[in-house]
């Protein structure tokens, strides 16, 4: 069985929850949506920012942080842009670093977003209630 999170992020109109927790692992995929739903405009540095910082949220609402990360698959759709996001990953995520992958795709389905996080956590116990 699974458990949503409850988040403060944007509620999606399509049929998902941004996280999930199953015998004790958060699933998650994170988009550079602010708090009016739209993805956030400033290029790749900006969208990096805000998917961090929802990623960060969505861990914390379940009860874990950053440090519970176990996995992180990093979508781009440029080459390019995988310096800044390395950096500003590096910010965020400190040693032991979770394992991690880089993909270059060819788009989204918002056309305007450049970066795209699917993580995954290990977590001591699911937090119940209210969006955090």
């Amino acid at each position: 069985m699974i458990q949503p999170v409850a988040t403060d992020l944007y509620a999606a109109k399509a049929p998902l929850e941004w996280a999930v927790i199953g015998n004790g692992i958060l699933f998650t995929a994170q988009i550079p949506i602010g708090a009016d739903g739209a993805v956030v405009e400033g290029g790749i540095e900006a969208q990096t920012r805000q998917t961090l910082e929802n990623l960060r949220h969505t861990l914390e609402c379940a009860g874990g942080g950053m440090s519970s990360l176990t996995q992180v698959l990093i979508y781009v759709t440029r080459r390019d842009d995988l310096a800044t996001v390395n950096r500003l990953y590096a910010e965020a995520v400190s040693a032991p670093y979770p394992n991690r992958a880089a993909i270059i795709v060819s788009g989204f389905a918002r056309e305007e977003m450049l970066v795209e996080m699917v993580a995954y956590a290990a977590l001591q116990e699911a937090i119940d209630g209210e969006a955090c």
